[in-house]
């Protein structure tokens, strides 16, 4: 058999070279995940130890015998994808959670938040499917959270934006940030977003998010970001963050005077926490599913409260937040127990790109 022969990944069309064992799955290098090796390059051991053709009776036998593996994991995308659909609905999302499958830095609840997203903008706020682009692991290839995707999915959600377009943008997966000189950051750290590809591609930086989503809303366009990640307090670089025991808007302009605003358009972020803070999956609130704990709460309230304001649904978080806190109930896992102690308080973090009253305003997608 020759070695040197190429197949390509299913998930992301990259070219992958066979590997001399004999493994029936290969592992893609630019997307971890699994491609089947193909049938007519397998072969596996007869009893004595000797290579043997696929076509084996005894192999034929073995797998008769074992049950078909049908999944039961539908993709929430319709087709056509909307990247390919002539129709763009006035409402429109791109929610994107990475697991990051079979790493260390596995994430287990980011599925079920953007399941919980998509529900809730369906049935609460009027999405239609055909407007609401998903990417996950479990989604055609297309829809996988690479780098490349996200990135392609952001622009297809403010390209040709107009007065009266509501826009929504919501991550679920891992935050970092990272030192920056330029002079953009008050904190001196640039925040990012991690796709499933960033240890060979990277992280999307605030600055491109900003780029990407923010400075195309044109007037009367509305963009909500909603990002239940680490370091995400000031993930899209806008210029003001409330300060909720003051009740009054801070300044986040950059000190170097960077353009990080839109072009007449309205920018809202909600993030899980500062931008010096982890953010937490917990079962705390329902049972045995993992969820995001910001996303689950942020949800959960804008069901039972339609109508809620941005300062009424931010103090229902944070006193979601503190009574789980008091009961000691988040999931810390070693590595963050190591780092952060036994505290991983997070505080969820509102930023706008214009100033307004936030007991007043209504959240409305």
């Amino acid at each position: 058999m020759d070695n040197t022969r190429k197949i390509q990944c299913n998930h992301c069309r990259q070219r992958l070279s066979l590997p001399k064992t004999n493994e029936e799955k290969i592992i893609c290098p630019a997307c971890t995940l699994e491609t089947p090796r193909p049938e007519n390059e397998r072969s596996s051991r007869s009893c004595n130890g000797r290579e043997h053709s696929v076509m084996c009776p005894k192999r034929i036998f073995n797998k008769l015998r074992k049950p078909a593996d049908v999944s039961t994991k539908t993709p929430l995308t319709g087709e056509p994808s909307p990247f390919r659909s002539s129709s763009r609905p006035n409402k429109r999302a791109v929610l994107c959670g990475v697991t990051y499958n079979k790493r260390k830095y596995r994430l287990k609840g980011t599925i079920n938040d953007v399941k919980n997203m998509r529900d809730m903008l369906i049935k609460n706020f009027k999405f239609q499917e055909n407007g609401i682009i998903v990417l996950t692991e479990e989604e055609t290839p297309e829809h996988i959270p690479t780098k490349k995707n996200i990135e392609k999915a952001l622009k297809w959600l403010v390209e040709g934006c107009k007065n009266g377009d509501s826009l929504v943008f919501y991550f679920s997966g891992h935050g970092l940030r990272q030192p920056e000189f330029n002079g953009d950051e008050t904190d001196g750290f640039d925040e990012t977003i991690c796709p499933l590809d960033f240890i060979k591609e990277g992280m999307i930086l605030d600055n491109d998010i900003n780029s990407i989503i923010v400075q195309p809303l044109v007037k009367g366009v509305k963009l909500h970001a909603i990002v239940d990640a680490c370091h995400s307090g000031t993930i899209l670089d806008l210029k003001y963050k409330y300060n909720r025991k003051e009740k009054i808007w801070d300044n986040n302009t950059p000190p170097s005077g960077a353009n990080k605003a839109t072009s007449g358009g309205l920018a809202i972020s909600i993030s899980a926490c500062a931008d010096d803070q982890v953010a937490s999956d917990t079962t705390a609130f329902s049972g045995n599913t993992m969820n995001g704990a910001m996303t689950y709460i942020l949800t959960r309230s804008l069901r039972k409260f339609p109508g809620l304001t941005y300062g009424d649904l931010l103090d229902l978080i944070h006193e979601a937040f503190e009574d789980v806190n008091k009961k000691e109930c988040l999931v810390n896992t070693n590595f963050l127990r190591r780092f952060y102690k036994d505290s991983l308080s997070q505080t969820p973090l509102l930023s706008s790109s214009e100033c307004f009253d936030a007991y007043k305003e209504h959240f409305i997608l």
